[in-house]
């Protein structure tokens, strides 16, 4: 069994938070009246399809990266298989499979051009896993082996889209195959680190972090003096994405240690799988610690016992009650 999170706490008291991709998290994606490309719930997977190259409709406009475009409506009958063709290739990160990926989007359907959802509007790119039952098997086949800063036109049957249920709430019928335009910004996977500019780390009394930015787990080392009385929430790398608020869901790889010990006693790292939760569900430490901090940000965040746990830990969790930890959080993306 994997080891799982300790960071979640709500009102009821404390539970846990599955290791990526077991929280079923659809923060970010589209509202309850459109389809965005996640899985549909209680969906068997099919096989595998088969790649072709066509047909696809024309993009008549918005032909750049990352600009809303306009497709033509289908023309004849769409393959039964997996229609995929890169109309842009860039030269970023691979996608793999049960990666994260960042990306802009449009989706509508193959008969009509009925467009149903798109993220460009929202101005909001999805983040999303590319896991089976977190998103439609049409995206995870066509985007895996892609690289960042790509575009990817891909014609998605019933098969390996919303099955023959369809999606109603959207006007997607069970027979119709679906069109997308899919721009990937980014990649993140548990070799993800943050990415930004290093910040001096001058209080003696307070932790040191790492600065390498390789995907390993960062060394903290706490100093002997006394644990501070307040929270406290410093950039380590200074990204220069968006500031965090308050309702954010983000994902994030971190490491926490006890200032007492410095005995490490959880990590996304040594799951080897990144982490992603709501900031109004974690402990106060890090809803505090995290708010206004930018994505591509590493934090140190020494948490004191009233923002963390008290003197009620998680059973074992190698936390004694009154504890202060100590935290690094590198933000990867906003959800």
């Amino acid at each position: 069994m994997r080891r799982r999170s300790l960071l979640i706490a709500v009102p009821a008291g404390l539970v846990t938070l599955s290791a990526c991709g077991d929280d079923g998290s659809d923060s970010g994606q589209a509202s309850s009246s459109e389809a965005s490309p996640s899985a549909s719930a209680g969906q068997s997977a099919p096989p595998p399809p088969k790649i072709v190259d066509g047909p696809l409709p024309a993009i008549t406009a918005g032909t750049k990266f990352d600009e809303k475009p306009t497709i033509a409506k289908g023309s004849g009958k769409p393959s039964d298989q997996l229609a995929v063709r890169t109309v842009i290739a860039g030269g970023g990160a691979r996608v793999a499979e049960n990666d994260y990926v960042q990306a802009n989007y449009l989706g509508q359907v193959w008969d009509s051009a009925k467009v149903f959802d798109n993220s460009y509007d929202r101005k909001a790119p999805l983040v999303i896993q590319l896991a089976a039952g977190s998103i439609i098997d049409g995206w995870r086949y066509a985007l895996a082996g892609k690289k960042a800063g790509s575009r990817v036109e891909l014609a998605v049957p019933p098969t390996w889209g919303y099955g023959s249920q369809g999606n109603a709430q959207a006007g997607i019928k069970g027979t119709d195959t679906l069109v997308f335009v899919v721009d990937i910004q980014d990649v993140f996977n548990a070799k993800s680190s943050a990415k930004g500019t290093d910040v001096a780390q001058d209080d003696i009394d307070l932790p040191k972090v790492g600065t390498n930015t390789d995907g390993k787990a960062p060394e903290i080392t706490v100093p002997k003096s006394d644990a501070p009385k307040d929270l406290v929430s410093n950039y380590v790398i200074e990204g220069d994405g968006a500031e965090l608020a308050a309702e954010d869901t983000v994902l994030v790889q971190y490491k926490g240690v006890l200032w007492d010990t410095g005995k490490e006693f959880d990590s996304s790292y040594s799951r080897s799988a990144l982490t992603s939760f709501s900031l109004q569900q974690v402990v106060k430490g890090w809803s505090q610690g995290l708010t206004g901090k930018k994505v591509g940000s590493r934090v140190l965040i020494v948490v004191p016992p009233a923002l963390g746990y008290g003197d009620s830990p998680p059973a074992d969790s190698g936390i004694k009650k009154d504890s202060t930890l100590v935290f690094s959080v590198d933000i990867l993306a906003k959800m």
